[in-house]
């Protein structure tokens, strides 16, 4: 294990830096004993301003005696010269990737940045906005009239993962995700809610852990029953069996990122994603 310092990592480039990021950071979680301290760079596109940075990366590995780690999306290859001058581990996707792919390819690609998050298809751009919206609009119950149109209706107790689930499935897949919150209510009967019971086909349960749960909750409503140990485990337990019961496919999303929860959901529901290209 590395010691308590955290290393200094670096995500550069000429535009969003979106990409440097998601695919810096998907590689720093193969690293779960080492503490990173990052740093987001977007629109270093002048010369200035890639001096300006690679004198700030150098001053920081000098001062905490650790290489600093860079991942960069630069498209400009004169930018890109002066990035590598400083004393630092330098990841550059575009330089590993692309050449293989031009040969593979016989063409060259456009060293234009922001290519990865351009509208190539306005009809599916368009779908995921009203994915989006849709996601908004019926997050916790708050409008059931229209379950009709969703691909998928998350259900569980209330702090177990369903909103931003949702919300990730319209946004990165332009899949329609309601969510219906089980309260206590509902978990007096063995029947399925009332406004869910007609869509048992497109339901799809969350559940937590109870630590796990009682400390989200009390984070949000200290000192509660809401967030008691004995509340959290009577819903825990009611709305699992409620799964059981009805056979609704359910996953712990106690250890799952969003975007694990989501992969699942899409696997086990086998849904269509609106692609982006």
């Amino acid at each position: 294990m590395e010691n308590e310092q955290q290393r200094q990592v670096y995500f550069l480039s000429n535009g969003t830096a979106i990409t440097a990021e998601t695919l810096g950071l998907s590689l720093l979680a193969q690293f779960p004993d080492h503490q990173f301290r990052i740093r987001t760079i977007p629109f270093v596109d002048t010369v200035e301003k890639a001096r300006a940075i690679v004198e700030e990366i150098d001053r920081g590995g000098d001062a905490s005696k650790q290489q600093p780690i860079v991942i960069c999306t630069m498209a400009d290859d004169d930018l890109m010269k002066i990035i590598k001058r400083c004393k630092a581990l330098i990841i550059d996707p575009f330089h590993d990737f692309l050449p293989r792919l031009e040969k593979v390819l016989a063409a060259q690609h456009l060293h234009q940045p922001g290519q990865s998050h351009r509208i190539v298809n306005p009809s599916r751009y368009d779908s995921r906005i009203e994915a989006i919206d849709y996601a908004m609009q019926h997050d916790d119950g708050g409008k059931t009239a229209n379950y009709d149109q969703a691909d998928i209706i998350l259900v569980g107790v209330s702090r177990s993962g369903k909103t931003p689930s949702c919300l990730y499935l319209a946004l990165q897949f332009g899949i329609k995700a309601a969510n219906y919150p089980i309260t206590e209510e509902d978990m007096e009967s063995d029947r399925l809610p009332s406004p869910v019971a007609p869509f048992r086909e497109r339901l799809y349960g969350l559940t937590t852990d109870l630590d796990r749960l009682v400390s989200i909750r009390e984070e949000r409503r200290p000192g509660s029953r809401y967030a008691s140990l004995d509340q959290c485990r009577y819903e825990l337990r009611a709305v699992e069996k409620m799964f059981q019961l009805h056979a609704i496919q359910y996953i712990n999303t106690t250890r799952m990122s969003v975007e694990e929860i989501s992969a699942r959901i899409i696997r086990d529901n086998d849904l269509q994603r609106v692609e982006t290209h």
